[in-house]
């Protein structure tokens, strides 16, 4: 199935189902923020498509954004935990083991900048599922990391729909 199947289908199946509209996307952003499982979901693109159809549609916004907001919290939360447990050794498993670049600049973004960086990091595509797993390798403290994750996955699931939803809803009223 092409990237394209996925984008229509799953356009298709919530513009029909639009009471699920808040699990999907709790799910998608889950799946983008975990480590592993971001690479094979193109959610971002579901996402920014989920929230441009809400504003067309009228699915209520808010109750989305949350959910979406709960998927990214708890995928960076799973991540940071994984990290946690295997210390180095999660560095030496697939897919990581594959992109030693990107782990290295992980790595420096968390010397840098601490839990601040959940906040930075959440931005920045490929760093955005990494960046927490990194964290807890480097025994990033729960509290702090927790306060960067929810407040970074608010800001972020409110960017990713509102845009769409607003705005559409903007240029049809």
């Amino acid at each position: 199935m092409d990237f394209d199947s996925i984008r229509t289908s799953t356009l298709a199946f919530v513009e029909a189902n639009q009471g699920w509209t808040p699990l999907i996307v709790g799910v998608l952003a889950f799946c983008e923020s975990l480590a592993f499982l971001s690479l094979l979901v193109p959610a971002t693109f579901l996402l920014l498509g989920i929230g441009a159809l809400m504003g067309s549609v009228g699915i209520p916004f808010w109750p989305v954004m949350l959910a979406g907001a709960l998927g990214a919290a708890l995928g960076d939360w799973a991540s940071y935990e994984f990290g946690h447990y295997y210390k180095e050794g999660a560095k030496q498993m697939w897919p990581m083991r594959r992109y030693p670049a990107i782990v290295a600049r992980a790595e420096e973004f968390c010397r840098k900048w601490g839990a601040g960086g959940i906040l930075i990091g959440r931005f920045i595509g490929p760093a955005r599922a990494v960046v927490p797993l990194i964290a807890g390798v480097f025994g990033v403290k729960r509290l702090p990391f927790q306060i960067a994750n929810v407040t970074s996955a608010l800001a972020w699931a409110f960017l990713m729909l509102a845009p769409g939803a607003g705005l559409l809803g903007y240029l049809k009223g």
